[in-house]
C-alpha cells in the first residue's frame, strides 16, 4: 500500500488549484455565488449549481478531482474534502426531499437526466470483476460522479468519517415504493465501484489504470465532455443498466433528443 502523505492532502490540492490558473479562476467563479451575502445569508443555488458545473467541465481533473477525491486520514482533512462544494449552499436545503420526487425532478431536465444515466452506467459495481466496477473504468465512473455536481442531483461526502456519499434526499415518506427508494440511494452510498475508484484516485494506484477513452479528434472540434456524457447514457437500450439484479429502476432514464 503506497505510503500516504502526513499532511493534508485535501489543504495540499486547494494550494495546487490556486497556482494553476484555470482552476483558481473556475473556482473563484463558484465560490462567489455558493457563498451566502451578508445581507440575507441566503445563495443563489442556481448560480451555485451553474458555476459548479463549469467548474468540473472546464478544470482538468488532476486539480479538481484532486480537491474532490484526495486521501484523507484525520477529520481536518475530511472535513475540507467534504466542503470542496460549499455544501451549505449547493447540496443542503432545509428539508430533505423524498429520492424519488428528486430522482423526478431530475428526470425534468435533460442536463441532470442525461448525466444520472451516465452515472449508472458508469459506475455500476460488480463484485465479480477486479476492479468492483461492471466497466472496469475508474476514470469514467469519476467523471459521471463529478458530471452530478452543480444539478439537482448534486452528490456529497455524507460525513467526515467514510467514503460514503449522497444526494441531499432520504426514504421518508415512500408508501409501497420504500424498495425502490432504497434501492436508488443505495446506489450512491454504497456504491463499491465508486468507493474504490475515489480512494485509488486518492492514493494514486489508479495511475495508468482503466484510463478513459479519449475523445475523437475531428477536423472541427475535439469532442465535449457534454457530449461524451450525453453519448455514453444513450450507448444501452433505454439506458438500463445490463445484467445486474440490484440495479435500481432509476436506471430507466432515456434520453430523448
Amino acid at each position: 500500500e503506497p505510503v500516504l502523505s502526513k499532511g493534508n492532502n485535501c489543504l495540499d490540492a486547494a494550494k495546487a488549484c490556486n497556482l494553476n490558473d484555470t482552476c483558481k479562476r473556475f473556482r473563484s467563479a463558484y465560490i462567489t455565488p455558493c457563498t451566502s451575502s451578508t445581507s440575507n445569508e441566503i445563495c443563489n443555488k442556481r448560480k451555485c449549481h451553474k458555476a459548479l458545473r463549469l467548474f468540473f467541465d472546464k478544470v482538468p481533473p488532476k486539480h479538481s478531482y484532486g480537491m474532490l477525491f484526495c486521501s484523507c486520514r484525520d477529520v481536518a482533512c475530511t472535513e475540507r474534502r467534504r466542503q470542496t462544494i460549499v455544501p451549505v449552499c449547493s447540496y443542503e436545503d432545509r428539508e430533505k426531499p423524498n429520492c424519488l420526487n428528486l430522482q423526478e425532478s431530475c428526470k425534468k431536465n435533460y442536463i441532470c437526466r442525461s448525466r444520472l444515466a451516465d452515472f449508472f452506467t458508469n459506475c455500476q459495481p460488480e463484485s465479480r470483476s477486479v476492479s468492483s466496477c461492471l466497466k472496469e473504468n475508474y476514470a469514467d465512473c469519476l467523471l459521471a460522479y463529478s458530471g452530478l455536481i452543480g444539478t439537482v442531483m448534486t452528490p456529497n461526502y455524507i460525513d467526515s468519517n467514510s467514503l460514503s456519499v449522497a444526494p441531499w434526499c432520504d426514504c421518508s415518506n415512500s408508501g409501497n415504493d420504500v424498495d425502490e427508494c432504497d434501492k436508488f440511494l443505495n446506489f450512491f452510498r454504497d456504491n463499491t465501484c465508486l468507493k474504490n475508484a475515489i480512494q485509488a484516485f486518492g492514493n494514486g494506484t489508479d495511475v495508468n489504470v482503466w484510463q478513459p477513452i479519449l475523445p475523437v479528434q475531428t477536423t472541427t472540434a475535439t469532442t465535449t465532455t457534454a457530449s461524451r456524457l450525453k453519448n455514453a447514457a444513450s450507448e444501452t437500450t433505454n439506458n438500463e443498466i445490463p445484467t445486474h439484479n440490484d440495479s435500481p429502476a432509476c436506471a430507466n432514464l432515456q434520453v430523448r433528443e
